[in-house]
């Protein structure tokens, strides 16, 4: 078969084809894993350098914060939250205290400004390096995540569900508004692909029940979902967490891919793709934990060939690790993990 662009790559895996060989991308690689392979690059030039078949734009990484407590790491976001950073969340701090308390703080929300320039330097830069050899991707915080974590507050909103629907109803529109014209921007800039992040589940099971979903977390997605199809662009879907009992209202709201599969909530990438692999493509799948973090270069080889067993076959895989590569992850088994994509991920597929 003819060898393949990133993005030829990618989409044919979108559209549940065989590529000439399992595209392979990461949503983040942090700092330290670069440097371990390959010192001061950037993560676009290690994206180039490692010949990935996507740029992914993490936009939690351009998020500006006012600090307001230095000694607590404490900041302000962009809705007007508090959060507090830990070393474990450089980028995306825990939520600390929500921007509206009550619903008399809803007419003093300020909504952040989603045409600041800043916003859309790196992927400008990316469509411009990159355009039509790799797949060039923005992400976007889902909305749901958005009231979760810095509009109100997790526990106000669960109870806000069930006691003020109405009032939920309505910091999701506020949350969409701002998405939505984020992802235009976005998509008026030439990226190819828009994914989606924002966890809709923990490792026992999703945050809220499916019909609680079905009311409040799905629709945003759905929109950001159709709108991204009127302009001939796919859309993926992050959420870490065990999602078997959300998986068919993910699925329905049209999403092209789905990630990470993580092994250690108790999905299994098999299952995964005997259930859904005709309806969305699969991403992810390999244990960023135990695995990547702590086990041999061969154990990342079978670890690969594994995931590549179960969801590679007939095409729509993406093999990727089960969240990112972050920063406990050892350079050099990232190293064999995508060297094994190579080796075992060429199509036709020689294992069985």
């Amino acid at each position: 078969m003819e060898k393949l662009t990133g993005l030829e790559r990618i989409l044919k895996a979108v559209n549940r084809q065989e590529p000439d060989r399992i595209p392979t991308l990461e949503i983040d690689i942090e700092p330290d894993v670069i440097n371990g392979i390959k010192r001061g690059l950037s993560y676009a030039d290690f994206c180039d350098y490692m010949d990935l078949d996507a740029i992914c734009y993490f936009d939690m990484k351009g998020k500006k914060y006012e600090m307001v407590d230095k000694a607590k790491h404490i900041a302000r976001d962009e809705w007007g939250a508090l959060r507090r950073f830990t070393p474990a969340t450089p980028h995306n701090p825990v939520p600390w205290e929500p921007a509206v308390k009550s619903e008399k703080d809803l007419n003093a929300l300020v909504t952040p400004d989603p045409d600041l320039p800043y916003r859309y330097t790196e992927i400008e830069q990316a469509v411009k390096m990159y355009k039509g050899r790799r797949a060039v991707i923005a992400t976007v915080m889902d909305p749901f995540n958005t009231v979760k974590d810095s509009i109100r507050g997790e526990v106000n909103l669960y109870m806000d569900m069930i006691k003020r629907p109405d009032f939920v109803d309505q910091l999701n529109a506020i949350a969409r508004g701002y998405h939505m014209r984020y992802v235009k921007n976005c998509l008026d800039l030439g990226v190819d692909i828009i994914w989606v992040t924002g966890d809709y589940a923990i490792t026992k099971g999703p945050m809220v029940s499916p019909r609680f979903t079905e009311r409040f977390l799905t629709p945003g997605l759905k929109q950001i979902v159709e709108y991204c199809h009127s302009r001939g662009v796919p859309c993926f879907k992050h959420t870490d967490g065990n999602i078997w009992p959300i998986f068919d209202l993910l699925v329905e709201t049209g999403i092209d891919a789905i990630h990470p599969i993580d092994p250690t909530a108790g999905m299994d990438l098999g299952e995964a793709k005997e259930k859904y692999g005709d309806k969305v493509c699969l991403i992810g799948g390999v244990d960023c934990g135990a695995l990547l973090s702590w086990g041999t270069t061969e154990e990342v080889r079978e670890g690969v060939k594994d995931a590549i067993r179960k969801a590679g076959k007939g095409g729509g895989y993406i093999c990727a690790s089960s969240n990112s590569i972050h920063n406990a992850v050892k350079a050099e088994n990232y190293v064999e993990m995508v060297k094994a994509i190579r080796e075992f991920g060429k199509y036709p597929l020689s294992l069985t």
